[in-house]
């Protein structure tokens, strides 16, 4: 099992489909470091050889930001945003949407389960 940026390659599954596994790379960007490192799309997860590796590591060392270093730069990104005080950065902060959805009805993805809010209960019968 080949391990590229501290991910560990499903086994037997297609290269441009098992380097999607790593965070921040996705189908047509694994197609593109393949190519550059002289490997074919089509050969499987298991039959990489030692050199083959090492020259995707390369690449992907060379000219891609992946996995933790792509973590910590979007979460900064958004802590950015929340510091300046600015309209997304107050979205953030809040829980809600950011990109301009509803929020009136729907958003439940962001906001939660669902909350009643000033509902009481009914009054018990008095005799």
């Amino acid at each position: 099992m080949a391990r590229i940026a501290g991910v560990d390659l499903p086994r037997n599954k297609r290269m441009d489909v098992a380097l999607s596994y790593i965070y921040g790379i996705g189908r047509s960007n694994a197609k593109d470091i393949l190519a550059k490192a002289h490997v074919e799309l089509a050969k499987r997860s298991d039959e990489l050889t030692d050199e083959e590796v090492v020259r995707i590591r390369d690449v992907l060392d060379a000219g891609y930001k992946v996995e933790g270093d792509l973590r910590r730069d979007v979460s900064m990104n958004i802590k950015r945003l929340m510091d300046l005080g600015c309209y997304r950065g107050l979205r953030h902060r809040k829980g809600l949407p950011v990109r301009g959805q509803r929020s009136h009805t729907n958003a439940r993805t962001r906001k939660g389960p669902k909350r009643t809010v000033g509902r009481k209960a009914p009054a018990a019968p008095s005799k």
